[in-house]
């Protein structure tokens, strides 16, 4: 089986010293490759380089919700240059998106309205970053009418929400949330959706597995939450893995791994 992390913070300081070590257990779990979004411009570098020094490693770049009141018009300018250019092992524009927890939604907008608009115009998929503002990501996208793919990462949300995203064509990050017992929503809704809208991710370090610490999540854990995947859904664990390899390979628009189609 291929594993494939569709997002992955391994550009944190969190892993600063240790990821060749981190890589190489993740790998002998089955990881074949993982995705490092960006999340703020100064560390779109960081971003890229690691990416481009481990094999098997990709990228985004953008401009998180949480980081946008520290940038301005300029860094906008200079995200739809980087993705113009596009830059080898650059997947996507992300992360983007909406955070009713963390910030004002008022000063969110427009960051993200103008990444789906950058995202449109560069031909990049989309991974978004929803919390508490799936409806509100959803009359965004349908209200632009993007027709690109999206990846709304770490979803935990109805299943209601999670159907009318992906009838706009959206993939559904699942991660670590799914291992937790308590989380009988988010798991019952996985359980439900269609296996071909499902993406698997660990957002490591955060978004920590059942009986991993808080900010210790690794790709390492990634066969954990595909093996709480296969048994919430009764499915077969090579069947899924297939799936789920297929779905990673639409999104980001390979035709084979490390081969793009866009």
């Amino acid at each position: 089986m291929r594993l494939i992390d569709a997002h992955c913070h391994f550009d944190f300081p969190e892993f600063d010293g240790r990821r060749d070590t981190v890589l190489e257990e993740a790998r002998s779990a089955g990881l074949s490759n993982l995705v490092i979004p960006g999340v703020r411009r100064p560390d779109w570098g960081r971003v890229s380089r690691i990416a481009t020094e481990h094999e098997g490693l990709y990228y985004c770049l953008g401009i998180h919700p949480w980081f946008v009141n520290e940038h301005s018009e300029e860094d906008l300018g200079a995200l739809r240059a980087a993705l113009l250019d596009h830059p080898g092992h650059c997947v996507a524009l992300g992360e983007c998106g909406l955070d009713r927890l963390h910030g004002e939604l008022k000063d969110q907008y427009p960051w993200f309205e103008a990444q789906v608009d950058v995202a449109a115009q560069t031909q990049f998929p989309l991974v978004i970053h929803s919390v508490k503002t799936h409806d509100e990501v959803y009359e965004v996208l349908r209200r632009k009418s993007f027709a690109g793919r999206v990846l709304v990462h770490g979803f935990s949300g109805s299943y209601q929400q999670a159907s009318k995203l992906i009838d706009l064509g959206c993939f559904i990050g699942v991660g670590g949330v799914i291992t937790h017992p308590r989380a009988r929503k988010t798991r019952d809704t996985i359980a439900r959706l269609p296996v071909d809208a499902l993406v698997l991710e660990t957002d490591a370090p955060d978004m920590a597995p059942e009986g991993v610490q808080p900010g210790h999540n690794s790709p390492a854990c990634l066969p954990r939450i595909f093996n709480t995947l296969a048994e919430l859904r009764n499915a077969g664990r090579e069947d899924l893995a297939r799936s789920l390899l297929c779905n990673v390979q639409r999104l980001y628009g390979w035709n084979e791994i490390g081969a793009s189609e866009r």
